[in-house]
């Protein structure tokens, strides 16, 4: 399984991960992705690998991977 990394020298607080997977991630007040699970890299589980990997091709300063 992977894991969500947010790079946080990159990320700029768009939201669209967060928007893109809801059951991952969620944005603080300023936009920037939370982790919904505590973990700093959640865990994608396997229902979610789609959208886990659209979430890091859609991120508009490629600040998000899979690890």
């Amino acid at each position: 399984m992977s894991r969500l990394h947010v790079d946080w020298t990159r990320c700029d607080g768009h939201g669209a991960c967060a928007e893109l997977v809801p059951e991952l991630l969620t944005s603080d007040e300023w936009g920037f992705p939370l982790s919904r699970t505590g973990e700093r890299d959640p865990v994608v589980p396997p229902h979610l690998e789609e959208l886990a990997e659209h979430a890091v091709r859609t991120c508009p300063l490629m600040a998000l991977r899979r690890v």
